[in-house]
């Protein structure tokens, strides 16, 4: 078999000195900078030479064993990720644990900035807490991605498709970012990613947005990509290179599923249009991933003041008490799958087959 090319060509993305001061500056517009002007030419020129030379982790320290090259200079702050979420992987599988639900608000909106008012699914997350809240063996985390709209220094930063190059040089967890040469930090998926691993079982709650979901949660999920056949050795690939990652996957690569056989529920919510289709484009995804659905009753998608005003709509939500007790209900059979899951019950009839073309 021919070996794989890596394709290069778009144009340069670089910046010249000016250019850079320029952007850099905008993040002093307040004029109470101005009494720290001098220092904030010291740091532009100290994030100047960061950016010129590239250093996008400028913190490093060997490997070590368990990995390719265990010489390889990784990344401080993967490294720690890493950890966590082994970590987290070891709590998920240790039977003496707690059950852990990972409950997640998808809506981007809050009443702690620019609506002023709190989202229908803050309100539906909070019906499914008190339902967890029953069941004294189990652990709840809350997720709150509206978050990233209302505090600050909240990020998630864009998936740059690496999987798209060669599966293996997508890492588990994302070795991505941070970026500190382009000015690109404060990654919240470090977070998310031992959130994920440590959840026997996953709720989403989340609003229709124009036919998709917020902005929030389909940038987490496009970085769990590497949960999905992700390489967990960045040293296998020396790091970031494209030629060594898609030599590695010709070679034969097994698509390790980091997050398979956690149970599911989803609860999608909409106004006018879109709801159905985006809770079939949730359950494809987890179902993609290898979680199993916690049952018909875990998938569900509802209108609440369908095309009303906008104005009223938490008003009918408070009338909607049918789709408060289904909400309700999308918990507690998430319970029931987490408690069948936990004792090995929970049939997943596929699970010993061979993926025949993973991907």
């Amino acid at each position: 078999m021919a070996r794989a090319k890596v394709r290069t060509g778009m144009p340069s993305a670089a910046l010249d000195k000016a250019e850079f001061d320029r952007r850099m500056r905008r993040r002093f517009y307040d004029p109470a900078f101005k009494s720290v002007e001098k220092e904030i030419e010291r740091i532009i020129d100290v994030a100047w030479d960061g950016y010129n030379e590239s250093r996008k982790s400028p913190r490093t320290k060997p490997a070590g064993t368990g990995y390719a090259d265990p010489t390889y200079e990784l990344s401080v702050e993967w490294s720690e990720a890493s950890k966590a979420v082994k970590q987290a992987e070891r709590e998920q599988k240790s039977r003496s644990s707690k059950s852990r639900i990972l409950l997640i608000n998808g809506s981007a909106r809050s009443d702690q900035t620019c609506p002023g008012e709190m989202s229908k699914s803050w309100r539906l997350v909070q019906l499914a807490q008190e339902i967890f809240a029953e069941e004294r063996a189990l652990e709840v985390e809350l997720l709150d991605l509206s978050r990233l709209a209302s505090e600050y220094g909240r990020i998630i930063h864009p998936c740059k498709a690496c999987v798209s190059t060669a599966m293996p040089l997508c890492h588990w967890p994302c070795s991505c970012y941070p970026n500190h040469s382009l000015g690109q930090h404060n990654d919240w998926m470090n977070e998310i990613y031992p959130m994920w691993a440590r959840a026997h079982g996953v709720m989403i709650v989340t609003p229709v947005n124009w036919y998709q979901v917020p902005g929030g949660l389909k940038a987490m999920i496009d970085r769990l990509v590497c949960a999905d056949g992700g390489n967990p050795d960045p040293t296998s690939t020396g790091g970031k290179d494209p030629q060594k990652a898609k030599d590695l996957e010709m070679k034969g690569w097994p698509y390790p599923r980091h997050l398979a056989g956690r149970a599911f529920s989803v609860v999608v919510h909409g106004d006018a249009a879109g709801a159905e289709t985006l809770r079939r484009i949730l359950v494809d995804w987890l179902k993609d991933i290898g979680l199993v659905s916690a049952g018909h009753a875990a998938e569900l998608d509802r209108y609440v003041g369908y095309y009303d005003a906008y104005a009223t709509s938490h008003d009918a939500l408070d009338r909607d008490q049918d789709f408060q007790e289904e909400t309700r209900n999308a918990a507690r059979a998430l319970i029931a799958a987490v408690k069948l899951l936990r004792q090995g019950k929970l049939a997943q009839p596929d699970a010993r087959l061979r993926d025949v073309r993973p991907k």
